[in-house]
């Protein structure tokens, strides 16, 4: 049976539930500003009924606060997450590739580049040709031919130093990963201690750790799940288990994270490859962290997509012989000597799904450095398991990191490609006239390396005396073309020191005989040499390859732009304080308030009644 106070209990009720819910309406509107808040409610619930004798059976006690509740989504969280992640590769995607458009700028005049320095060394030519024995035009010419030389040495080094940054990014990006996953692992600990056994929501804590999330959702892909805390018989406990995952692997879990670890490593993906590039793994597991795998995204696979792209251009071919410790390989999808990106050693080679390291490699070629087949000299690490297996399943080989995307290693195969042929034809050509001196003019083009080494093409030569059906073995040590790359590319330090030692015909005799240069001035733009087009066009051909990255990274950051203001406009919509919204609960708590006052004021009143003017006479 209620007791005569009944009423005063229920106003009671009603005036501590309404100020519950002011104040919370009071800390939304405070926080209006801050950054990361998310709206909280009190739910209000009806208190437990109380059974009575009387013939209506039960009367109501008044109202209860059960919770003070955040206000989210986790639809409108996963597609944010899930477009950051997209923003976040485009947006770095987009600052790279804007560095390599600057590099291969060329407008003539403030910024000369390849068209500039190319045509300047043809129009050197063709005065060398009305002049051939003038020392002075000469020399002209042959420094105009080491300005091509220093261009190409120009961009091999930026492409170079800009593969260094994104490798010293990603250790940043790595260090991020870990920092956060630390703080979130943290928060964990802290919302259990305060949720598990009271029911209270931690939600200040709550909004640091999604605030996180939302930083670590532009470096990769981020996706959590949360579990409420049971016992035995299957009852909440208040606390929940939080596992965080990136790129589809769990991180945190709980109180515990798992760590990351950047390591450099001298196995190299392509020839070019700075040397110390890291690589990412589990501290716990020691298993590679693959950041550019299906279910990767954020600024950490752009970065590895730039470092590391070769358009999926690397070698590849079917294994045809293997045994414990060597692969040799047919079908190859790279087909001439000249085209090669491979390491000469400490490369990385994928067969099965299994990698490999090799020490070296051989390759048997015809007159015109087209590869029959190539054997890779495993490193004694690791042996092979199953030779036989690997040659009956047909296994393919593939070498390098085989990223669909046009990264650094991409331009920089591209910039040693157009040098190999050029050079090549350019020697061939000059290597058919005699200098001033009566004699067989040196290799104009060479390469030099930073240790002063020269390799002059020695082998190359030697197969291209094969005849047609023969085939002879080179390997990666060997003095081909293949050592010749953009960062090593130069003109015969002899031929610089000494102009006469240059061929402008075939016969020294004739002073003003002309027809090697005649030959050479073909190169610009009467003979193929680079991709079925000429050489004047290799700039265009590069310009336009860079340019759709550049625009497609452009669009797309853009779009995900946009759906990243679109989907934190939704997401704010649940989540956000809204200033008129809250005001309007103000206002409606003040009334409630108010009214459960009048009720308290007329109870008081009956009450006061009941006792002073009620009694026995």
């Amino acid at each position: 049976m209620a007791s005569t106070f009944f009423g005063l209990n229920i106003g009671v009720s009603a005036l501590n539930s309404f100020q519950v819910a002011t104040n919370t309406t009071a800390n939304n509107i405070a926080n209006v500003k801050t950054t990361g808040f998310t709206r909280q409610s009190a739910t209000l619930t009806a208190k437990d009924a109380l059974n009575v004798t009387a013939r209506y059976g039960s009367v109501g006690t008044g109202v209860t606060v059960t919770s003070i509740k955040q206000q989210r989504d986790l639809y409108y969280d996963t597609k944010y997450w899930e477009n950051n992640s997209c923003y976040g590769r485009y947006e770095q995607k987009l600052y790279y590739l804007g560095q390599i458009q600057n590099y291969f700028k060329d407008n003539g005049a403030s910024v000369k580049g390849f068209s500039s320095v190319f045509s300047q060394m043809f129009s050197d030519l063709d005065t060398l040709r009305s002049k051939p024995s003038d020392k002075t035009v000469r020399n002209q010419f042959i420094s105009s031919a080491q300005s091509l030389c220093t261009y190409f040495n120009q961009m091999s080094d930026n492409l170079s130093k800009l593969q260094d940054d994104c490798n010293e990014e990603i250790r940043n990006r790595v260090d991020e990963i870990n920092s956060i996953s630390e703080k979130i692992s943290l928060l964990n600990k802290e919302i259990n201690q305060i949720e598990t056994g009271t029911g209270v929501e931690a939600s200040s804590l709550r909004d640091e750790r999604a605030n996180l999330m939302d930083d670590l959702s532009k470096i990769v892909n981020v996706s959590y799940k949360e579990t409420p805390i049971q016992n035995t018989n299957g009852d909440n406990l208040g606390g929940t288990s939080f596992c965080l995952f990136v790129n589809g692997e769990k991180i945190v879990d709980g109180k515990d994270y798992r760590k990351l670890v950047c390591e450099s490593t001298d196995i190299k993906n392509n020839q070019t490859d700075n040397d110390d590039l890291f690589k990412i793994y589990w501290a716990d597991t020691k298993m590679e962290f693959v950041a550019t795998a299906g279910t990767a995204g954020g600024s950490l696979k752009a970065l590895f997509e730039m470092r590391d792209g070769d358009n999926l251009e690397n070698f590849k071919g079917k294994v045809t012989q293997a045994d414990s410790y060597s692969f040799t390989v047919s079908n190859t999808s790279l087909t001439n000597i000249k085209s090669l990106n491979l390491p000469d050693t400490n490369g990385k080679i994928t067969v099965d799904h299994v990698t490999y390291t090799y020490d070296s490699w051989e390759a048997e070629v015809d007159a015109d450095g087209n590869i029959k087949s190539m054997k890779f000299n495993l490193s004694k690490n690791k042996a092979v398991a199953n030779p036989a297996a690997v040659v009956a399943d047909n296994a393919t080989l593939s070498a390098g990191s085989g990223i669909n995307e046009r990264g650094i290693p991409y331009y920089m195969t591209q910039l040693n490609e157009f040098v190999r042929n050029f050079a090549e034809l350019f020697n061939k050509a000059e290597s058919k006239g005699q200098n001033m001196n009566g004699d067989t003019p040196p290799t104009f083009f060479e390469g030099i390396t930073a240790t002063g080494k020269v390799y002059d093409f020695s082998d190359s030569d030697a197969y291209s005396k094969l005849t047609d059906g023969q085939t002879t073995t080179i390997s990666s040590s060997s003095n081909t073309y293949y050592r010749m790359t953009a960062g090593n590319y130069s003109v015969n330090k002899d031929v610089m020191n000494n102009v006469s030692l240059f061929a402008t015909a075939t016969d020294y005799v004739k002073t003003d005989a002309c027809d090697i240069v005649d030959e050479l001035k073909k190169l610009q733009s009467q003979t193929t040499v680079y991709r079925g087009d000429k050489a004047e066009s290799f700039l265009e051909t590069i310009i336009s390859n860079v340019s759709v990255d550049t625009e497609k990274a452009e669009t797309n950051n853009k779009l995900y732009q946009n759906l990243e203001q679109t989907i934190s406009n939704q997401r704010k919509s649940v989540s956000g304080v809204d200033e008129d919204e809250e005001a309007l609960n103000l206002i409606k708590y003040q009334n409630a308030y108010n009214m459960a006052s009048k009720v308290i004021s007329i109870m008081s009143q009956m009450l006061e009644k009941l006792i002073n003017d009620t009694g026995v006479a």
